[in-house]
């Protein structure tokens, strides 16, 4: 069993790498965006274009925060998503990332709309509109969440020990 795990670890832990790698190609390619903009002048086509890079790099700070999630919670902590603390700390740490950057897409989304094309503003509201609901089934999640983390107090306990294993 011990060799079975060590081996989820190095799958893991080669995820999280390719995640990473993903994230810093994003990064790379809005950059490159960025400053094809910024060479092109102050326009209204330039400002598309860094729109656009927002959203990339949105998506490039998802995947890194992916990869910083699974290195922690499977790799470094070697944690088993088993007890409604571990649940709601892994389920947390992902969707603020996914909230946060979906929101933005929809931000870029809504001005790329207004320039371009209005007829795809109900995209992007219904995107926003998405991004609202998912918001407030985590908050449910997390309250329902938290009574299961009173029935195991111990759970709580043992996440909180795990986490010194990333101070080190």
């Amino acid at each position: 069993m011990k060799y079975l795990r060590r081996a989820y670890a190095f799958v893991h832990a080669c995820m999280a790498a390719l995640f990473a790698c993903a994230a810093l190609y994003l990064i790379a390619i809005a950059a490159r965006m960025g400053w094809g903009a910024l060479a092109d002048g102050a326009g209204e086509a330039a400002a598309q274009v860094v729109i656009e890079a927002v959203g990339l790099l949105a998506t490039g700070v998802v995947a890194l925060q992916i990869s910083q999630t699974i290195t922690e919670e499977e790799v470094i902590r070697d944690a088993h998503i088993s007890a409604p603390t571990r649940v709601r700390r892994f389920l947390s740490r992902f969707l603020v990332v996914v909230v946060v950057a979906l929101a933005i897409e929809g931000l870029v989304a809504t001005f790329k709309a207004l320039h371009e094309d209005p007829s795809h503003l109900p995209h992007a509201a219904a995107l926003l509109v998405a991004v609202a609901l998912l918001l407030v089934g985590w908050g449910v999640f997390l309250r329902m969440n938290r009574y299961a983390e009173e029935l195991e107090p111990e759970a709580m306990r043992e996440a909180k020990t795990e986490d010194s294993k990333l101070k080190t």
